[in-house]
């Protein structure tokens, strides 16, 4: 007789030793027929009445096909409801050694998922970079109500070649009454995270590479610190607050190049700093975004993204800084550049699409530290920032700015 047995789950095996010193004089095949059989949490739980006891196999020693048909019957009457039973077949017989067919054990198989059980879903690296981070394909769903990361988590060192000492704005009661002896040098502190809220609304499937639209809520606060102000009791210069939400609608557009068009999306986003008059400065607005990318390896790609919006119009009364959108802009576009596992590069250029052609321009560089193990989501991050927008309460004010500092991103 042979023995084919197919793993199983370690949880088992502490029943199988405690009664192994009983079982000794029996075959090989009973042993193995038992383990399989009783479940995880059999050394606690009382064995149920069964109408053979092993010892009634045991006698069978004459007929050992009967004898394993005994103690397969046995061993269904100690396993739970839920537990696989074995399963026994005739294996063929072999021509070649002349042996005729004999019984076959077939053990139940273990399961082979994820060792916690879940599934490796938006952090599966088969998948690209913008179906990870937008949850485009079944396969890379983390589900909802998950917290994950949206823009980087960033605490930097921050200089600039200006500091709006006396902020103002356009609308009336809306500038500084006093100038603050602010410095240049401060710290810059952003915080990101985001979540799914809804998923498959117009697009779904059943597979791993269907696509699945969803419905995002997002929300980022970024503050201007005077860390190194002592004078002035080191306060946070400006605070602005995000909230968005946004619509993604999965494609998968073949374009030229190798280029690949994988998402559009709609998005409501507010945008305020929190704060009373003079210094209270806040704009709604609607965007339409779109995004493409292109693999060029294992480690490396390219992503292109597009957003253009339009301002919510707000009575003259309610408007805290008129004409923001000829400052910050009407329009960007940003190109990530992944050269390999370990950096990243970037560039984000807005435009106000008016004559007066105001806007800003932004360069990231991000390196993973060499010690990180598996390079995780941290970061060295270098900031290179130019124009209109860098914070809200300086929407009308154009500098340079260049921060240093580590980041934390999607995790």
């Amino acid at each position: 007789m042979r023995l084919i047995q197919k793993p199983f789950p370690s949880a088992a095996r502490p029943l199988g030793d405690s009664l192994l010193a009983p079982l000794a004089p029996l075959a090989p095949l009973a042993l193995l027929a038992f383990f399989a059989a009783a479940p995880a949490h059999a050394q606690t739980a009382s064995p149920r009445t069964s109408p053979l006891g092993w010892q009634t196999c045991q006698a069978m020693k004459s007929d050992p096909a009967a004898q394993l048909s005994c103690f397969q019957q046995w061993a269904d009457s100690q396993a739970p409801a839920n537990t696989p039973s074995p399963s026994l077949t005739m294996a063929p017989a072999n021509p070649a050694t002349g042996q005729p067919a004999t019984p076959v054990l077939l053990l139940p198989s273990l399961n082979t998922e994820a060792p916690d059980g879940k599934p490796i879903g938006c952090k599966n690296t088969q998948y690209s970079e913008l179906s990870r981070f937008w949850e485009l394909q079944r396969g890379t769903d983390c589900d909802t109500f998950s917290l994950r990361g949206y823009r980087p988590i960033t605490l930097a060192v921050s200089t600039s070649d200006s500091v709006n000492m006396q902020p103002s704005s356009p609308a009336l009661g809306h500038t500084a009454l006093t100038a603050q002896p602010y410095m240049r040098t401060e710290n810059k502190i952003q915080l990101s995270v985001r979540t799914k809220v809804a998923k498959g609304l117009l697009k779904s499937g059943d597979n791993d590479e269907d696509d699945h639209d969803s419905v995002w809520f997002g929300y980022t606060q970024q503050s201007y610190w005077q860390l190194f102000n002592g004078s002035i009791s080191r306060p946070f210069r400006t605070t602005d607050h995000e909230p968005e939400v946004i619509y993604i609608y999965p494609h998968q557009i073949p374009l030229a190049g190798g280029w690949n068009y994988r998402l559009s999306g709609l998005g409501l986003v507010h945008q305020s700093n929190g704060q009373s008059l003079p210094l209270s400065r806040s704009w709604n607005r609607v965007y339409l975004m779109g995004a493409a990318e292109k693999t060029l390896g294992q480690d490396s790609g390219l992503i292109l993204q597009g957003r253009i919006w339009d301002r919510l119009k707000e009575s003259s009364g309610n408007d805290d800084n008129p004409g923001i959108e000829n400052y910050i802009g009407r329009a960007e576009v940003s190109g990530s550049w992944q050269i390999n596992k370990a950096n990243t590069v970037g560039v984000t250029l807005r435009h106000s699409l008016r004559k007066e052609a105001r806007g800003s321009a932004r360069f990231d560089w991000m390196m993973a530290p060499a010690s990180s193990p598996n390079y995780t989501g941290l970061r060295y991050h270098v900031q290179l920032f130019s124009g209109y927008g860098d914070s809200l309460v300086d929407y009308n004010r154009k500098r340079n700015v260049l921060s240093i500092g580590l980041s934390l991103v999607d995790w």
